[in-house]
């Protein structure tokens, strides 16, 4: 079993309430942590914005043997464009594609056991009718403009283990039974847009130096210099997409599960007022017509 391992994605999300609904009702994924920030991330977690801003995170069991969501709302931001960048999140579970028929959520059938249906904001998702043991989020996908070349990346500069290949598509890993990366070759440029998110690994803290390096020696980018945060990390960059790598040890200390969570969340989604403020906004232009 490799010492790293696949953590989370980031993903930005417009309409808290919906999108919540959605994790909950639909992918029966649960609360972990919720907090709330008056002001911008030292480590750029919420992207460019440096204004109030809460991240939740949410998944089928604890951070330390699950891959999770990360879902970062920033106050006052209604919607953000999608890109090519994120491809879609692979979750196998029977009751989750129950949970969409049933609450008549738009679906397409794939003749091959599974459906996709994609959250509020747009951000897709495969959901496969077939329980599994362990981690029911098995995959994560990633569009990149030269297959090759990102294998390469993924493989000699960050390790990973190639588990499958074809002249389209490949899937990388840390460990065989744990979430894995799918890079779809797309043969194009990547558009990252404005809802561009970031995967988040983590790895034992004295590893985090040799991977800055190796990644700077190959003439990558480093987007975040090692910080000193809870979790000491760094974000490198390939194809333009954000990675963040964390020291382990802290990072298990900091992800606990919050029992108080959901009760954090709900107060903090009670409390907002964006979607009446955007209402007003909406009656005064269409009045100006």
């Amino acid at each position: 079993m490799s010492l790293r391992r696949a953590l989370h994605f980031v993903f930005k999300i417009g309409n808290r309430n919906e999108t919540i609904k959605f994790y909950r009702e639909i992918l029966g994924m649960k609360v972990l942590r919720h907090e709330e920030f008056e002001e911008g991330c030292k480590a750029s977690c919420n992207g460019p914005y440096d204004g109030k801003w809460s991240k939740t995170m949410a998944g089928f069991g604890d951070e330390d043997n699950h891959f999770v969501v990360e879902l970062t709302y920033n106050y006052g931001i209604k919607e953000y464009q999608l890109g090519n960048d994120f491809q879609g999140l692979t979750v196998h579970s029977k009751s989750a594609v129950a949970s969409a028929k049933q609450h008549h959520y738009p679906i397409t059938e794939s003749g091959d056991g599974s459906i996709t249906v994609s959250a509020p904001g747009g951000y897709k998702f495969t959901l496969v009718d077939q329980n599994v043991d362990g981690d029911p989020v098995r995959k994560v996908a990633l569009g990149v403009s030269d297959l090759t070349k990102s294998i390469s990346y993924w493989q000699k500069l960050l390790g990973m283990t190639l588990f499958e290949q074809t002249d389209s598509k490949a899937v990388l890993g840390y460990d065989a039974d744990k979430c894995k990366l799918e890079l779809i070759g797309l043969g194009q440029p990547i558009d990252h847009a404005t809802a561009f998110g970031r995967i988040a690994f983590a790895c034992p803290r004295d590893q985090l130096p040799a991977i800055e390096s190796a990644v700077k020696e190959a003439g990558h980018a480093i987007l975040t210099p090692l910080v000193s945060l809870d979790t000491p990390g760094k974000a490198t960059v390939e194809d333009g997409h954000e990675i963040c790598f964390v020291g382990d040890e802290a990072f298990r200390e900091l992800s606990q599960t919050d029992p108080e969570g959901d009760k954090l969340l709900d107060k903090a989604m009670d409390e907002d007022k964006s979607e009446e403020w955007f209402a007003k906004v909406a009656a005064r232009k269409q009045k100006k017509k």
